[in-house]
C-alpha cells in the first residue's frame, strides 16, 4: 500500500430541520456574531430567511453579504471580504451552492491571516489560519463543504484555484429540507456532478488511497439509488437527505484523490458559454470514460455494482461498456441535454476549447490515461 495522507472537515452534522440549532452550532465554535455568506438565489427562495429566523431564535447577531454569484470574480470576495471587517464578525456562513461556499472559505482565511489572492494561489500557498467556519449546501453535488478547494473567475474565461488544508470548514451541515425547492434540472445536475466526483476520485492517478476509494463507493450507493426520486419527487426528504451524504462522501473522496480529465474539459464549457458546473460535467462525462477505459477499465468495472445497484456478467471491457451505458440512459432519463449541440456549442469552437482544457494541467495530471490536444479535441467532438 501507498503511504498517503487524508484530510477533512473537522464535524459534519447530517440531519434534515438541523438548520434549526445554527446559534447553538455557532457558539459551539466560537462564533458569536457570523456574517451569512450566500447569493440572491438563496434570498428569492426564502431559505436565507430561515437562516435569518434560526439565528434570530437563538439570540445571535449576524451580518450578511448575499450577492455572490456563480463561478465568483475577484472584486466578489473582496466585497465579501469588506464587509466582514466592516461588522466585526468573527466567524463565517457559507450558505448556498458551490460558488457561495467557496467565497465563505476564501473571505474566512483572508479576513484572518492578511493575505491576498494573490498570495494564495495554487496548491499549499496559503500560510496564515481562518475564522471559524460552517459551511451549509443547499444543492447536492459540489461537496465543497468537505474539499480544501476555492475556486475563483480571474479574468473573461480563466479560473484559478486556492488550494489549502485550512479551507475545510469546522462544521458541515446537511439538512435535506434546504434542498427540497430544488428544480429537477438542478437537482439532476448537481447529482450527476457529485457522481462525477466519485468516479474520477476512485480512478485518479494520483493520491487514490482506500479511505477515498471507500468513500466513493458508498457516495455512488447513495446517488444512484435516490438521484432520479430525488430529480422526479423533489419533496421526497429521505431521497433529499441521501443525496446530500452521497455528495459529501463524494467530495471527501475527491478531496483526497483529485479529479481529473472530465473537469478538465468541463471547465472551459463553464467560462466560455456559462453552462453550469454539474451539467458541463454531464455532456462530457460518458466521452471521457469512453477515452479513459483503455486504461481504467479494471477500475470502471469494479465501479459497476455501485452505480448500476446490480452484478454484470463478463470480462471489463463488457462491464465498462456496460456501466457507460448506463450513465448516458441516466443522463437522459433525468432529462438532462446530452451533446454540446443541445446547449448551442458552436463546432467550430471546439479546437479552442481543446485548447483551454490543457491549461487546466491541475486537473489532467490525476487522469489514468494522458489527453493530448488532439485527445481533448476528439472527445468534445464526440460529446458535439
Amino acid at each position: 500500500m501507498k503511504p498517503f495522507v487524508f484530510n477533512t472537515t473537522k464535524s459534519i452534522i447530517n440531519e434534515s430541520g438541523a438548520l434549526k440549532n445554527i446559534a447553538d452550532i455557532c457558539r459551539q465554535n466560537h462564533i458569536s456574531k457570523p456574517l451569512v455568506v450566500t447569493d440572491q438565489g438563496i434570498v428569492s427562495v426564502g431559505l436565507m430567511a430561515q437562516l435569518e429566523e434560526a439565528l434570530k431564535a437563538g439570540d445571535m447577531s449576524y451580518d450578511s453579504y448575499a450577492d455572490v454569484v456563480a463561478d465568483p470574480p475577484e472584486a466578489i470576495i473582496y466585497k465579501a471580504l469588506d464587509v466582514l471587517k466592516a461588522g466585526g464578525n468573527d466567524g463565517v456562513i457559507g450558505f448556498g451552492g458551490g460558488s457561495s461556499m467557496d467565497t465563505a472559505k476564501l473571505v474566512a482565511l483572508m479576513a484572518k491571516s492578511g493575505e491576498t489572492l494573490d498570495d494564495i494561489y495554487g496548491v499549499g500557498n496559503a500560510k496564515g489560519q481562518r475564522l471559524p467556519l460552517i459551511l451549509i449546501p443547499t444543492t447536492a453535488g459540489t461537496g465543497s463543504e468537505v474539499t480544501a478547494v476555492a475556486i475563483v473567475t480571474t479574468g473573461e474565461t480563466t479560473k484559478a484555484g486556492v488550494v489549502a488544508t485550512q479551507l475545510y470548514p469546522d462544521v458541515a451541515l446537511l439538512d435535506a429540507e434546504l434542498t427540497v425547492g430544488l428544480p429537477p434540472h438542478i437537482t439532476a445536475a448537481t447529482g450527476v456532478d457529485a457522481m462525477v466526483h466519485a468516479i474520477e476520485a476512485y480512478t485518479s492517478a494520483r493520491l487514490k488511497n482506500p479511505y477515498a476509494d471507500m468513500l466513493a463507493k458508498q457516495a455512488l450507493t447513495l446517488l444512484s439509488e435516490n438521484i432520479m426520486t430525488a430529480t422526479h419527487d423533489g419533496k421526497n426528504v429521505e431521497a433529499r437527505q441521501a443525496m446530500l451524504l452521497g455528495a459529501c462522501l463524494a467530495g471527501q473522496a475527491f478531496a483526497n484523490a483529485p479529479v481529473a480529465a472530465v473537469h478538465a474539459l468541463a471547465y472551459p464549457l463553464g467560462g466560455h458559454y456559462h453552462i453550469p458546473h454539474g451539467l458541463s460535467n454531464s455532456l462530457v462525462l460518458p466521452y471521457v470514460m469512453r477515452f479513459n477505459a483503455v486504461e481504467a477499465k479494471a477500475l470502471y468495472a469494479e465501479l459497476a455494482p455501485f452505480i448500476m445497484g446490480h452484478a454484470v456478467e463478463g470480462d471489463d471491457d463488457t462491464v465498462t461498456n456496460a456501466l457507460i451505458t448506463h450513465i448516458e440512459k441516466l443522463i437522459v432519463d433525468l432529462g438532462l441535454p446530452n451533446t454540446l449541440k443541445d446547449m448551442k456549442v458552436p463546432e467550430a469552437d471546439l479546437p479552442k476549447l481543446a485548447s483551454d482544457a490543457m491549461k487546466q494541467e491541475r486537473l489532467l495530471m490525476n487522469n489514468p490515461r494522458p489527453v493530448s490536444e488532439a485527445d481533448a479535441l476528439a472527445i468534445y467532438q464526440a460529446a458535439f
